[in-house]
């Protein structure tokens, strides 16, 4: 396996670099110039043992089959499963041990012994006061060699950034978090701690980690995919149960109702009540004194939304088609009415896609959104509902439109009229604004 010119340029810059970043398009290879770097590094010495941290199916599955393609002479070990397994790898007497970030806590309590450590999906870490950054803080001094991979510093906003600089390179923006807003930020409102950037912010901060980032140019990438088309469909539904939960926090059905406790809650219920349903969470006393029982049961008002399927999967002629979900319900009713459907978590599902034996593949986004390879199954995606992370969506499209996709790729996007479904998908517009202007800044 030969690595593209735009590639190799990154994976020199890897291994130039003891704190680096690298900042690149989905699909883009970033695993693949990694592995290069890491076999160059072994090779010269320069390091003895890399640890890498990586989403859980990442872990298991993307690292070990790209280091077969790209890096077959290393030695490589996923420290996933149980406590017995997860030591047993980590002391293994491999050059790659490939952890997950659920268990960075557990990691901190170890004895390591690693030079080197990767963190594929960088944004992971973009909460500084988290339990799991805290837990990482704890190993990273003895690790003097620290890359970060990442698809967007940016995903939720500007503050993201801090969090994972100080993962890499604590001199980039400081060591404070607080320091970091003062000086880039004006806070808009005090009580909840909403900060807004300055007008210079985002050119100031891109400036700042320049020197560490590598901006991958994409062109040659780009060019040899097919055209991405992102299209809209908009559904209608009887809108009084919407509104009164919008209202009043409450709705009343004829057997049941949804209440939702606070402003925070009703979004998520606004959300559910967009693809026709709403939970029903109650709680109530148990056999246990002083314990409570809660239950919660979806109650289905409207099918606008799979009715709109229907006609979506019968206009192309049933193919090969990725469903993307948000709630455990929409998945449920995602089976009912397709009993062959096949979930991403069945064994040998991805396998079984890229072959072109799945008609119809369920994911939620948060499986399908890192590392997986997807492009062989299928060209057609549709987003059920969305997910509010810029990240997620994009990821999960990458999943498809990526290096190997022969055709189109067609994402549609379902949104019901005058909903929150809007203003979810508004919100990841502006979201990606902000994403390309940090890319900008920092070429």
């Amino acid at each position: 396996m030969v690595l593209r010119p735009y590639q190799e340029i990154a994976a020199d810059f890897l291994f130039e670099s003891d704190r680096a970043m690298i900042l690149a398009p989905v699909g883009a290879g970033k695993t693949a110039l990694t592995l290069t770097a890491m076999r160059d590094m072994l090779r010269a010495g320069v390091v003895q043992r890399f640890l890498v941290v990586a989403p859980k199916r990442v872990a298991e599955s993307v690292w070990p089959t790209e280091a077969k393609l790209w890096a077959p002479e290393l030695s490589l070990a996923v420290a996933t499963g149980t406590p017995t397994q997860r030591v047993k790898a980590l002391h293994a007497n491999v050059q790659v041990v490939v952890a997950t970030y659920d268990n960075l806590q557990w990691l901190a309590e170890q004895p390591l012994q690693f030079d080197g450590v990767v963190f594929d999906e960088l944004t992971r870490l973009k909460n500084p006061s988290g339990k799991r950054f805290k837990a990482l803080l704890k190993v990273l001094e003895a690790m003097p060699i620290r890359w970060g991979l990442t698809g967007s510093f940016t995903s939720n906003g500007l503050e993201d950034v801090f969090g994972q600089c100080k993962v890499i390179d604590q001199s980039l923006l400081g060591r404070s978090k607080g320091a970091f807003l003062q000086q880039y930020f004006h806070c808009i409102n005090r009580d909840y701690g909403d900060w807004e950037p300055r007008a210079d912010a985002l050119p100031m901060v891109m400036e700042r980690i320049r020197k560490a980032t590598f901006v991958l140019d994409a062109g040659e990438y780009k060019d040899k995919l097919p055209p991405l088309h992102i299209v809209e469909m908009r559904c209608t539904m009887e809108m009084w149960e919407y509104k009164a939960m919008k209202r009043d926090f409450m709705v009343q059905f004829s057997t049941a109702q949804a209440v939702a406790a606070n402003a925070g809650v009703v979004t998520g219920k606004l959300q559910q009540m967009s693809s026709g349903f709403v939970y029903d969470t109650r709680t109530t006393p148990s056999d246990r004194p002083g314990k409570f029982t809660t239950t919660k049961s979806a109650v289905w008002f409207s099918a606008h939304k799979f009715e709109l399927l229907d006609d979506l999967l019968a206009e192309n002629q049933h193919a090969n088609t990725i469903i993307a979900y948000q709630y455990q319900e929409e998945l449920a009713e995602l089976q009912r009415r397709y009993p062959r459907a096949v979930t991403l978590d069945e064994p040998d599902a991805i396998d079984r896609w890229n072959a072109g034996k799945v008609k119809l593949l369920l994911a939620h986004p948060k499986s399908a959104g890192h590392g997986l390879n997807l492009q062989f199954g299928g060209c057609h995606m549709v987003f059920l509902s969305l997910p509010w992370s810029l990240e997620l969506f994009e990821q999960t499209i990458g999943r498809l439109h990526r290096s190997g996709q022969r055709h189109d790729v067609w994402v549609y996007v379902l949104l019901t009229e005058d909903t929150v479904d809007e203003k979810i998908y508004v919100a990841l517009h502006d979201k990606r604004s902000l994403s390309d202007l940090a890319m900008e800044a920092l070429k």
